[in-house]
């Protein structure tokens, strides 16, 4: 896949099948959009070219909003994408002047001017342009105009429930990271520096390592203990969990310690990614170690369970 930073090093493509948005979590409705976009590439004999944006509109749109959380950081959808095929990817830059870009004014400028678009596929209820003004039945006026084919594609659903980066959002806000999972069409990950703390679980047979998500906007799932797989090295091992403030010990502020199983290596400034299988239970406050390391016990038995099923 190439990725382009710049619209005006795209250049040269065959007859270029587009699709646009922020493709936050690269979810399963996403997914459907992607596939179609392949199909129709091949009866064009052209490309696919996926135009996204960064930073996500509502970071320049709406700066003081502090809930925005998101899927996935810039590289994680970089690989997201490659990883379903698509050939090209421009990643837009999203300013205040961008947004007040017309609808008309997006499609000539963007769309038909830079890009060359020969068909157009978006997913059900796109809107694009200043306020969000234009929509399908805009691109279908359009088409005809600049010389380019438009489809769109339905709401995809699952046991009748729109699927969408809010409602996967939600999900792990409650801590249900296997309903995510389904959404997704993957399991859902984080990626962070593992760095040094108090070192307190290996004082009780269970060392943990430290993680520090360095991106501000990417969304952690609820505090709680869960199931893990954790990939670092080049490696996939199995782990548990925890998100929270380690109120047994007194812990300052929250933080994400994960127990590798069967592991004992040296790993502080390395990078690790963590993907999220089920959650365990809620973090609890116990009456002191002793209780700790019993329920740390029951934790890492049902995590394995569930690991290895």
């Amino acid at each position: 896949m190439k990725v382009y930073t710049q619209i005006e090093d795209f250049k040269n493509v065959k007859n270029p099948v587009v699709t646009t948005g922020t493709f936050d979590g690269v979810h399963l409705g996403h997914q459907k959009i992607i596939s179609r976009l392949k199909d129709v590439a091949s009866e064009e004999h052209g490309e696919t070219v996926l135009l996204t944006f960064y930073p996500h509109p509502r970071m320049v749109l709406f700066p003081d909003d502090n809930e925005l959380k998101l899927l996935n950081t810039q590289l994680e959808k970089i690989q997201l994408l490659e990883n379903y095929g698509i050939d090209h990817l421009i990643i837009y830059p999203f300013t205040k002047e961008f947004s007040r870009l017309t609808s008309v004014e997006f499609v000539r400028n963007v769309l038909v001017n830079n890009i060359h678009t020969k068909r157009l596929v978006i997913g059900y209820n796109h809107h694009f342009g200043r306020n969000r003004e234009g929509s399908f039945d805009h691109l279908k006026e359009f088409g005809p105009v600049y010389g380019f084919d438009v489809e769109e594609i339905p709401a995809k659903d699952i046991d009748h429930i729109e699927i969408s980066s809010t409602k996967i959002r939600q999900a792990l806000q409650a801590g249900e990271v296997n309903v995510a999972a389904t959404f997704l069409g993957h399991t859902y990950s984080l990626s962070g520096k593992v760095v040094e703390g108090r070192q307190l679980g290996r004082t009780i047979g269970y060392p943990t390592a430290n993680i520090v998500i360095e991106d501000n906007f990417k969304l952690i799932p609820a505090d709680g203990v869960y199931a893990v797989n954790v990939g670092i090295r080049g490696e996939m091992y199995q782990g548990m969990l925890n998100i929270g403030n380690n109120p047994t010990v007194l812990g300052k502020g929250r933080s994400i310690e994960v127990n590798i199983f069967d592991f004992n290596q040296n790993i502080y400034g390395d990078d690790a990614t963590i993907y999220f299988i089920e959650r365990l239970r809620d973090e609890i406050k116990f009456s002191g170690l002793d209780a700790l390391k019993v329920a740390l016990a029951e934790d890492k038995k049902n995590a394995l369970k569930i690991l290895n099923t």
